[in-house]
């Protein structure tokens, strides 16, 4: 872990602002090279990220860096529904302690395991989570983005207690 000042915390409505940032910044980077032109475009006219945060971003928990917003996840029962770290806040172990917190969560809500999903372009996401202990469970097709992509839906179980 990096030796920066970092804090993991519930969100708060005056951080929409860069959580929105955060999204932009990954859907910048890893989505949009990916996805088609149409459903680039579909994605930013509709404000697919923005009305997310809107709607769940109190559900959200989110990691700074030195008093900057820098990532977050969300989750829903089981389900990690995102996990996001902005580029420049890469590789400092932050996705680790927002995956370790939904984990907790989760478990202290008596779930015995947790699920997410990533596509299977996303070579970096798929070892970051088999790392973590995650297992692929199934593949199917991505109908989010309408752009021929597969998703695997990866899954661990949690200790019980």
């Amino acid at each position: 872990m990096d030796k920066r000042n970092t804090l993991v915390r519930p969100a708060k409505t005056e951080d929409f602002a860069e959580v929105k940032q955060v999204l932009a910044d990954t859907f910048e980077s890893t989505w949009r090279p990916e996805i088609t032109e149409a459903a680039a475009d579909r994605y930013l006219s509709s404000d697919v990220g923005g009305r997310y945060v809107d709607e769940n971003g109190l559900a959200f928990w989110v990691a700074e860096v030195d008093g900057q917003l820098a990532g977050m996840v969300h989750w829903s029962g089981d389900f990690i529904e995102a996990l996001h770290v902005a580029g420049r806040f890469q590789r400092l172990g932050l996705g680790r302690l927002l995956l370790a917190r939904a984990e907790q969560e989760i478990g202290q809500a008596g779930f015995p395991k947790v699920r997410l999903e990533t596509d299977t372009f996303n070579q970096q996401s798929q070892g970051f989570y088999r790392a973590m202990g995650y297992v692929e469970t199934a593949r199917y097709p991505d109908e989010e983005w309408d752009s021929g992509l597969t998703t695997v839906l990866f899954e661990k179980p949690l200790k019980a207690g």
